[in-house]
């Protein structure tokens, strides 16, 4: 009988043991450190301001980044195509390439929206002239000032490049017209 008493007094530890601890497969996690927990991270909140980026369609169909905080104007190759991209969506912005002349360029352009970012693609009808320096401004459409999606103001945006080639050279005007027009019959 003292074997059936040892075997019921470890069945009985066994199953103690079991319920105190639970199941085996749904066990709490340890403290880490010593019983200190981890802090619970905050949300991702996103970034801090707002970060540009400039790309472009180069000629074998591939994108090609134009750094933005350079010293000297970066070398473009020629394209008709280019995207700004931040990481913040925008308010009482405006968006144009401008020539050496500082004329807005003509282009089709088309835009997404977002609290997240902006993705604002230009288009031109011709591909950029070689040798030529093209700036790209992003500041405010009224005001002084433009913001992100949390209200902050940004800071007025150039980027200036220049696409890779000698410059081309202007045609010459056609010739003027003949003077005196037709000869008169006697």
């Amino acid at each position: 009988m003292s074997l059936f008493r040892r075997t019921g007094l470890a069945a009985l530890c066994g199953l103690t043991a079991a319920l105190l601890t639970g199941c085996p497969d749904k066990t709490s996690q340890a403290p880490l450190d010593g019983g200190v927990t981890a802090p619970t991270a905050p949300p991702d909140s996103g970034p801090e301001s707002v970060v540009f980026t400039l790309q472009y369609l180069s000629p074998d169909g591939g994108s090609a980044l134009i750094p933005l905080a350079l010293e000297e104007k970066p070398l473009v190759e020629p394209t008709s195509d280019l995207e700004l991209r931040s990481t913040l969506g925008l308010k009482n912005y405006r968006v144009r390439l401008m020539d050496e002349a500082d004329r807005a360029m003509v282009s089709d352009d088309s835009v997404s929206e977002a609290d997240d970012g902006l993705v604002y693609r230009i288009h031109l009808p011709q591909p950029l002239k070689t040798g030529y320096s093209y700036t790209l401004v992003v500041d405010s459409q009224t005001g002084s000032s433009f913001q992100d999606s949390r209200g902050r103001d940004v800071e007025d945006l150039r980027a200036s490049f220049q696409i890779i080639g000698d410059k081309e050279k202007a045609k010459p005007p056609p010739p003027p017209p003949a003077k005196g027009g037709k000869k008169k019959h006697k």
